[in-house]
């Protein structure tokens, strides 16, 4: 009786073990799904590319100017406010609401984008 219990504790065992490897993928899937995104918007050629842009909440956004000039990335609702870049100065942003956030260069008003967070 006790070799019995001895054998299907083992058996136990392994099937956890196993269960716990089979599991293990998804598990890993599960705990890159729920770290922070990121992206990135490029400035250049007097443009914000990509112009417009859907993100889910939580992500980062960074901008990067990669013009010979300066550029501003600024919401128009006042939420975000990067200092003037120069060339290849960044201004990152973690959006942590839903909503669409439209934005501008303050120093080349024409220049336009906009981030969608769902």
């Amino acid at each position: 009786m006790r070799r019995r219990l001895c054998t299907t504790g083992f058996a136990v065992a392994v099937i956890a073990a196993l269960l716990l490897v089979a599991g293990l993928p998804a598990a890993m899937a599960n705990s890159q799904r729920t770290t922070a995104a990121t992206t990135e918007v490029k400035i250049d050629n007097f443009s914000f590319g990509p112009e417009a842009l859907t993100v889910a909440v939580g992500t980062t956004v960074t901008w990067t100017n990669r013009d010979d000039i300066p550029h501003t990335v600024v919401s128009t609702d006042g939420v975000f406010k990067s200092k003037v870049l120069d060339t290849d100065e960044k201004f990152s942003y973690t959006f942590v609401k839903a909503g669409t956030f439209p934005y501008f260069c303050s120093i080349h008003p024409k220049m336009t984008g906009k981030v969608v967070v769902q």
